[in-house]
């Protein structure tokens, strides 16, 4: 081992009675060598303080000038310094750099305040959120077989603890199959939980436990989210790194996937969702986006598999009717038109000549009616070829997509739907029915 006070000459020959088995000496990589210490331009260089000018002929014994002209100076500093503070006190302006209570700068009315928070943001929404994040165990099977080695199959996954009676949000493919499963909590307390009820429209499920008093993650508004703002992430990814925390932003909304039925396998489409570049992995599914608040905007659900930093999220106002439904003991439900519709976009407009750029636009596909015989939609009158364009008074666009404001209503509620057909405004009234569990 090199002595730092005594380093070895990589460059010098080996002394005549080295042993024959001393390894040869390593090149010391270049990343290892300390940065080169370029010379300083002296005009960077500041004066030492401590060196004292040589004496000058012209001027005679040292310092002899330089003394009276220092002190001069320093006098005329220090009545300059005093005069301003005079007129800064007598205007009130040094009553303003006062700190006053809870870290706030007490300024004159008309003047801006800025609160300055050392805390760090993503620190303080973990702290809040975590302790409501749990960890979800499945068991498929009972495990009791012919083949003692034919283990049930294991899943992982995340749950958002939304009551403190034992209600959990989570995704519906965390569970779905699953007829055993168990809750950890982040104190280490572990529960069983049974599936309480599977959302028919998006990837969400309910979960229950026998619990008092558990921690509830605050809920926070969806509605108003905008790409660029921290979104922090709140998991178990691969069920053996409990609760971690990642962040990134609000990468877009509105995005649109597909994703292979958990039961089936046949094409899932989920709409609306929030994509995020806060790193999402398995056992992340039914995890919490999180905003710098500390209030949960999201279910953590898919990510894209090709790529990376693209994970999806869905809206917690898409979620919080069934959590409603579920803390009223009521079967988990969602509103139901029985139409098959695209949503209308500029670039949508052009292809298809339609005559405006926002709005539902019903039409078949995949050899699917557009409108579902005898539906809700049918009763009313809709048909193939209308555009949608609001309901009850809500303007269908980019902010504001057709589920998203049908999950708003309850199956039974009647709605008035705005429809735009042949060039004129009809308007219909709808009796929303309720959505079938198998429907994709």
């Amino acid at each position: 081992m090199n002595d730092p006070q005594h380093p070895i000459d990589p460059t010098a020959p080996a002394p005549p009675d080295s042993p024959a088995f001393t390894p040869p000496q390593e090149t010391r990589p270049r990343w290892a060598d300390p940065p080169a210490d370029p010379a300083t331009p002296p005009r960077w260089l500041e004066p030492d303080p401590l060196t004292r000018p040589a004496a000058d002929a012209r001027n005679g014994p040292r310092g002899g000038i330089l003394g009276p002209l220092f002190a001069v100076a320093l006098i005329a500093a220090v009545m300059a310094s005093s005069g301003t503070y005079l007129v800064l006190d007598a205007s009130g302006a040094l009553d303003r750099a006062t700190p006053a209570a809870g870290g706030t700068i007490a300024q004159p009315a008309g003047t801006t305040t800025i609160r300055i928070d050392e805390d760090s943001a993503i620190t303080r929404a973990a702290a809040i959120v975590s302790p409501a994040v749990v960890t979800i165990t499945t068991r498929e099977g009972s495990g009791v077989g012919v083949d003692p080695l034919d283990l049930p199959a294991t899943g992982v996954g995340s749950g958002i603890i939304f009551d403190a009676s034992g209600w959990i949000l989570t995704n519906r493919h965390v569970v779905s199959g699953a007829q055993t499963f168990t809750v950890k909590l982040k104190d280490g307390r572990e529960f069983n939980g049974r599936t309480y009820g599977i959302d028919t429209l998006t990837d969400l499920a309910i979960v229950k436990i026998d619990g008092t008093d558990l921690p509830v993650a605050p809920i926070g508004d969806s509605t108003a989210l905008k790409a660029g703002q921290l979104a922090i992430a709140i998991g178990s990814p691969l069920g053996s790194f409990e609760n971690s925390v990642t962040a990134g932003v609000i990468s877009a909304l509105g995005r649109e996937i597909t994703v292979p039925d958990e039961q089936t396998g046949q094409p899932r489409r989920l709409r609306n969702l929030i994509q995020t570049d806060a790193a999402i992995n398995q056992g992340n599914s039914g995890g919490a986006l999180v905003d710098s608040l500390g209030q949960v905007i999201g279910v953590n659900t898919a990510v894209a598999g090709s790529a990376q930093g693209i994970g999806f999220a869905i809206p917690i106002e898409v979620a919080r009717p069934i959590m409603s439904q579920a803390i009223a003991g009521e079967p988990l439900s969602r509103p139901y038109l029985g139409i098959v519709y695209t949503a209308v976009t500029p670039t949508l407009m052009r292809q298809e000549k339609l005559p405006i750029d926002y709005g539902a636009w019903i039409s078949g596909s995949d050899g699917r009616a557009a409108v579902v015989a005898g539906g809700p939609a049918a009763k009313a009158g809709l048909r193939e070829g209308d555009i949608i364009t609001a309901i009850g008074g809500q303007r269908i666009d980019a902010g504001h997509s057709l589920e998203n404001i049908l999950v708003r209503y309850r199956p039974g509620d009647e709605v008035q739907v705005s429809v735009l057909r042949e060039g004129a405004t009809v308007e219909l009234q709808v009796t929303l029915g309720t959505r079938p569990a198998d429907l994709q």
